[in-house]
């Protein structure tokens, strides 16, 4: 039987690292400074025999509810209702301060398993520390080094303690390992993975919050709330979506924070890893150069795109359609076409028309053409525009064939590749989009020479 485990404590006392370890990845962003993490961000983790869902939170503070430090405070009081057991972390080092006092007694009141960690005791600087967090009452403490790994088998035996129940299945070899309902093409349902990105205070929280349907993100008016990409499930209409909120992409030399360097590239590793990116455009200031920057850069990592077009609740609505598509043709000719939603994260507008074109735009990524189709198509645009002479000599093309999708990728075999020029590639992809429906999805042609067989 799985449970849920949170790691709750004062900030600063090594809570995203112990979340990376027993995580077995660096997800989590780590710095010497306290407040990084500001989100729950949940994992799988193991522990010998034990595999559970763990969740980081942020340091608990004491601050006003309506305050950003009051706002983190709530979310991680929520994983603490949410979790079977807590893992409340000191620092060994720094000994006991009355902050760690204070939240104890609000670890008391949930009346959940708690497993007291003095995490930073290794060496003799950590031995104090750890004796003297007998004081908070919590049963004994399990001396701890999120750093080096140090006392994971005390902690493995403390888990077993308190959650006997969830923890004895773990031993029986028999239990039967869930396999997801495969689809109709029999393979398991897997959720399309769906990265959120944009510039900062675009509302790329408040959207995702929206379609889940609760406050499971830091949300507020101040700028780059956001620092870890947090993924979050949801479902539509049978489809599983997983949904990733990133941190706003600013203009690199604006970028002297290290956190927000760490933050925009933990954002940059989400986008590398999603399925279908939607960019989040601000409607009151939209199309920026930063933009087209990220879009240009989705296209290059051959990932579909989706351009929600976010606060049309401050804007008026009239015309609103066919302006922006010609500005996304103008402004990004290499994913012409991109569909482009009219959306509204604070009211809700908008948002079942962006999980469909997110749907489409997967299905686009991942199609295939056969290779008749594809040749009688490349006949008929060289009917139309036959390639440019270079030199005094035709370039010509043979046959096309597709080996791969995800995105659709293109091999085209034809006489002098080198001398192909770059607006034929161009007007190449703009008929693939037309003649089989893929707008807005990015689309490689790699040129091949064939071999001549009286060359030697």
């Amino acid at each position: 039987m799985s449970f849920t485990l949170a790691i709750v404590g004062r900030p600063n006392v090594g809570k995203s690292t112990l979340f990376n370890r027993l995580v077995g990845r660096k997800l989590a962003l780590v710095d010497d400074r306290p407040g990084v993490t500001r989100d729950r961000r949940e994992g799988e983790a193991r522990l010998g025999d034990l595999a559970f869902r763990i969740v980081d939170t942020a340091g608990l503070e004491e601050a006003d509810p309506a305050s950003l430090e009051g706002r983190m405070r709530a979310q991680t009081e929520a994983a603490i209702a949410d979790a079977d057991a807590i893992l409340f972390m000191i620092d060994a080092r720094a000994g006991l301060t009355p902050t760690d006092r204070a939240f104890a007694a609000l670890v008391r009141r949930a009346g959940k398993p708690t497993i007291l960690v003095a995490n930073k005791s290794e060496g003799r600087g950590g031995e104090a520390g750890t004796m003297e967090a007998f004081a908070l009452g919590l049963g004994d403490p399990v001396p701890f080094s999120a750093e080096h790994g140090e006392g994971l088998s005390e902690l493995y035996d403390a888990l077993r303690e308190a959650l006997p129940k969830q923890t004895a299945l773990a031993e029986d070899d028999d239990v039967e390992e869930e396999v997801p309902d495969p689809d109709e093409s029999g393979r398991p349902k897997r959720p399309i993975k769906v990265a959120v990105l944009g510039r900062p205070n675009a509302g790329k929280s408040t959207l995702i919050n929206r379609l889940v349907g609760e406050d499971r993100l830091l949300t507020g008016p101040e700028a780059g709330i956001t620092r870890d990409s947090i993924s979050v499930d949801m479902e539509h209409k049978g489809v599983k979506f997983e949904l990733f909120d990133t941190a706003g992409l600013r203009k690199r030399a604006r970028i002297d924070d290290k956190i927000e360097k760490l933050s925009a590239a933990d954002g940059l590793r989400a986008m590398k890893f999603a399925e279908v990116v939607v960019l989040l455009i601000d409607a009151t200031r939209p199309f920026e150069e930063q933009d087209l920057r990220i879009a240009d850069l989705v296209e290059r990592e051959g990932r579909a795109l989706v351009i929600g077009y976010n606060k049309t609740d401050l804007v008026p609505r009239g015309g609103l359609t066919a302006k922006l598509r010609e500005q996304a043709d103008h402004l990004l000719p290499q994913v012409k076409g991109v569909p482009i939603v009219a959306l509204s994260g604070l009211t809700g507008h908008g948002l079942d028309k962006l999980l469909e074109a997110i749907v489409t735009a997967y299905t686009r990524w991942n199609k295939r053409i056969a290779t008749n189709p594809l040749n009688r198509f490349l006949q008929e645009v060289t009917d139309a525009h036959p390639p440019p002479a270079v030199s005094g000599r035709r370039v010509k093309l043979r046959y096309m064939t597709q080996p791969k999708a995800r995105p659709p990728s293109f091999v085209l075999f034809c006489s002098r590749p080198e001398a192909l020029p770059e607006s034929y590639l161009r007007y190449l992809s703009n008929g693939l989009r037309e003649a089989f429906d893929l707008p807005g999805v990015p689309i490689r042609i790699t040129l091949r020479e064939k071999d001549n067989p009286y060359a030697n």
